[in-house]
C-alpha cells in the first residue's frame, strides 16, 4: 500500500540522508528481534473493529484488564452498528473497570456512529481516514494499520517514547515527533514489529522507574539517557 504524503516525506528523506543514528538503531532493532521473536499486539481481537475498540479502552489501562473486559463487550456488540446504537449506561457498565469509562464510552459510541455514517460500518484502512474518528489519534491508527491491515506503522505509546529517548533515538516528548524520528531510522518494513519489540522490552526490562540496565542485553548500545 502506498505511503501517506507525510510518511513518504519522512521515509524518502531518511533514505537519502546520512544519519549517524541509523547504524545504532539498526543494531538495536536486530538485537530486539533476537530477544523478542514472538512479539505481538497484546490486545485480543478477531476483527479490525474489535482492535479499534480495544485500543481505545487501553488508554490508561493495562492490556490484561482490557482483555478481561472485551469478550463480554464484543459478544454484546458484534459490529459497529450495534456499538453505535448502544445505550451509554449499558456500555459504561461493561467497560467500567478499564477506567475513564464515561469518556471511553462516549468515544466508542461517536466513533462507531461515524463508521456507520461515513464508512458503511467498516474500519477504514488509511491514516487520513482513521485519525478524524473520535477517540483515534496517530498511535491508535498505527495500531490498527499495522496489526489489522499489515500496513507498517510505529505506534508511539509510553514505552516506545521512553525507550526511544533513553536509547538516544529521539530527543522529543511529543509522540508524533518521536514517530517521525523512528521512521527516519528504521526500515519501513520493520516499523510495526520494531514497536512491538520496544513495548515488550519496556515492560520486561526497561521499566520507567527501575530499568534493569545491569542485565540488559542492549546495554552496550544504549546511552541510558534519563536513567
Amino acid at each position: 500500500m502506498p505511503l501517506s504524503p507525510w510518511g513518504a516525506i519522512c521515509y524518502h528523506a531518511s533514505m537519502k540522508s546520512s544519519n549517524p543514528l541509523r547504524a545504532q538503531a539498526g543494531s538495536i532493532a536486530r538485537k530486539l528481534a533476537k530477544l523478542y521473536p514472538d512479539a505481538h499486539c497484546a490486545l485480543d481481537y478477531d476483527t479490525p473493529l474489535q482492535l479499534l475498540v480495544a485500543t481505545i479502552l487501553s488508554a490508561q489501562c493495562t492490556d490484561e484488564r482490557v482483555n478481561r473486559v472485551t469478550p463480554a463487550l464484543f459478544a454484546r456488540y458484534p459490529d459497529a452498528r450495534a456499538f453505535a446504537a448502544a445505550k451509554p449506561s449499558e456500555l459504561e457498565k461493561l467497560i467500567q473497570s478499564t477506567g475513564f469509562f464515561r469518556n471511553k464510552a462516549k468515544n466508542i459510541l461517536a466513533c462507531c456512529q461515524k463508521l456507520v455514517e461515513q464508512h458503511d460500518g467498516e474500519v477504514p484502512r488509511t491514516m487520513e481516514e482513521l485519525v478524524p474518528l473520535p477517540g483515534v489519534g496517530r498511535k491508535t491508527a498505527n495500531v490498527i494499520l499495522g496489526n489489522a491491515f499489515d500496513v507498517p506503522g510505529i505506534p508511539v505509546d509510553t514505552h516506545v517514547g521512553r525507550l526511544s529517548r533513553r536509547m538516544g533515538l529521539s530527543e522529543h516528548e511529543d509522540p508524533v515527533k518521536i514517530e517521525r524520528d523512528l521512521m527516519e531510522l528504521i526500515p519501513r518494513k520493520d516499523w510495526t514489529m520494531f514497536a512491538h519489540r520496544m513495548i515488550f522490552h519496556g515492560r520486561q526490562v526497561c521499566q520507567a522507574r527501575k530499568p534493569q540496565c545491569e542485565t540488559c542485553s542492549l546495554a552496550t548500545l544504549c546511552p541510558r539517557r534519563g536513567v
